[in-house]
């Protein structure tokens, strides 16, 4: 599949983020801390602006198009994310995760997610250069999770239910309390896990299910799997700190679960009508745009019931 991407250009684009993750960890979060709302509306600043960047060297190097891709993967990705952050609340809340450890455990359960997209995005990349037919399947699976999405987004949300997470409970002995930010604890000679790592194990399986219906969704946009890559990358890095400037106020936004929903069904039709219509990606851009600007400010202007408390 025909990509911009060089062997140098993604050797230096994981060495980047790698670097940018072992600083977060190692220099600015070296202490467990709960993230105030300033921190955190400086590092969304900051991931926004090197993925803005980013998206300015691919757009003086390879032209207006692939940077107009780029840009609109990174804003689809970016939406989508924002439905993480409705999860991440009520995961921490389920487990009344303490605040100071919350950052610990979306460092590691991001970086889990990192390693899940990758592994996606060349399955797509691979599975779309082999078979065509293979984007009316991905367009498809988009459209019902769009639909089901509109019409399930006021039901609950229980991570404990999950079979996985109940299989890993039943087979790795635990202990009840928390033990600081460690994940597991000795005693009586015996390791045992810490609910901090059963919640970590919760996030994973999230980040699994969102990157199942993230990654084809930017397919409907490029095939290029450097593209796919980078944008979905950027805004996974940014998403712990936009969680943390957004887990108190994102209730209001009661409205967003249809914009993200109706995004996820345009993404669709895109797909599915690519042989017969190919839909700008300047239109795509400006269509993703509205559904989500247009849902948040239905959320600020309309009146409705009360969002029910996450925490």
């Amino acid at each position: 599949m025909e990509s911009i991407g060089s062997v140098w250009m993604w050797g230096g684009f994981v060495a980047f983020v790698l670097g940018m993750l072992a600083l977060d960890l190692g220099v600015f979060h070296r202490q467990a801390h709960k993230v105030t709302v300033k921190e955190a509306a400086v590092w969304s600043l900051v991931w926004v602006a090197l993925a803005l960047a980013f998206n300015g060297l691919i757009w003086k190097g390879f032209g207006a198009d692939r940077g107009m891709e780029f840009l609109t993967g990174y804003l689809i990705e970016k939406a989508l994310s924002v439905d993480n952050i409705f999860v991440f609340v009520l995961i921490f809340g389920a487990f009344s995760v303490p605040e100071a450890y919350q950052h610990r455990v979306l460092f590691w359960g991001i970086l889990g997610a990192l390693v899940m997209r990758a592994v996606f995005v060349g399955l797509g990349a691979a599975l779309l250069a082999s078979f065509h037919w293979v984007i009316y399947l991905f367009g498809a699976f988009l459209l019902i999770t769009g639909i089901k999405m509109l019409v399930l987004r006021d039901q609950g949300f229980d991570p404990r239910s999950n079979p996985v997470f109940r299989l890993f409970k039943r087979l790795v002995p635990s202990v009840d309390t928390y033990h600081g930010a460690a994940f597991t604890v000795v005693q009586d000679g015996r390791r045992l896990a810490t609910p901090l790592l059963l919640v970590l194990v919760a996030v994973e399986l999230t980040d699994l299910v969102f990157a199942v219906d993230s990654v084809p969704a930017i397919f409907a946009v490029t095939r290029d799997p450097f593209i796919v890559f980078t944008s979905n990358i950027f805004a996974i890095l940014g998403l712990r700190s936009l969680y943390f400037l957004l887990a108190g106020v994102v209730q209001q936004f009661r409205h967003l679960k249809v914009g993200l929903s109706l995004v996820l069904v345009f993404v669709a039709l895109k797909m599915l009508a690519v042989d017969f219509y190919k839909v700008p990606v300047a239109w795509s851009l400006g269509v993703i745009a509205v559904l989500i600007g247009g849902s948040m400010l239905a959320s600020r202007l309309l009146p409705g019931t009360p969002v029910r408390e996450l925490r």
